[in-house]
């Protein structure tokens, strides 16, 4: 009879799988042992207290984070706003940026502890400076917030992530054009 040699892959099956069918076997599937009754130890309620009913917590830099981004999002909603009032022809192009924020701000105020703080803005007195200003801090807050979408993870992360590349693109759709250099 020949001699049968084992493959590598034979090898890396076995032992990839055996030790899960080991796990697998102190598994019950025994009725009266309370199989299928989520929670129960023995066919009994359990007792003790799990995760489920622990108080989550928000890490505190992440709250940081987010009131931060808060903060900024509030600071370009008020320039929207305070730009729409002083500059009525303004409103159209203003809209989207401005409902963009708003759900912006609902989003991160959705983690427990984010608050934003109100402050001043100041709008330029002419409408395409206006334009301009509101280029720039939109471009200044993609930058900041891209920066702390840097250092956290999971979904404040993500959501950061999704302002910023928002506000670049509102930065470069408000941004007046360039003037052609006819050389």
């Amino acid at each position: 009879m020949p001699e049968r040699r084992l493959s590598r892959r034979t090898v890396f099956v076995t032992a990839a799988l055996v030790p899960g069918a080991a796990a697998l076997s102190g598994c019950k599937d025994d009725p009266a042992a309370g199989a299928g009754t989520p929670g129960a130890v023995n066919g009994k309620p359990s007792t003790s207290q799990g995760p489920a009913e622990e108080t989550p917590t928000v890490d505190p830099a992440v709250v940081a984070a987010l009131s931060g981004a808060a903060t900024l999002v509030t600071q370009l909603s008020q320039l929207y706003a305070t730009a729409a009032r002083r500059f009525p022809a303004l409103r159209a192009q203003l809209a989207a940026g401005a409902k963009y924020h708003v759900s912006h701000l609902a989003k991160l105020k959705e983690t427990q502890g984010v608050a934003a703080q109100a402050t001043k803005t100041a709008v330029p007195a002419s409408s395409q400076a206006a334009l301009a200003a509101i280029a720039k801090q939109e471009k200044a807050a993609a930058v900041a917030h891209a920066a702390a979408a840097a250092k956290l993870s999971g979904a404040p992360a993500r959501l950061l992530a999704e302002i910023a590349a928002a506000e670049t693109q509102l930065g470069t759709t408000l941004a007046p054009a360039k003037k052609k250099d006819n050389t």
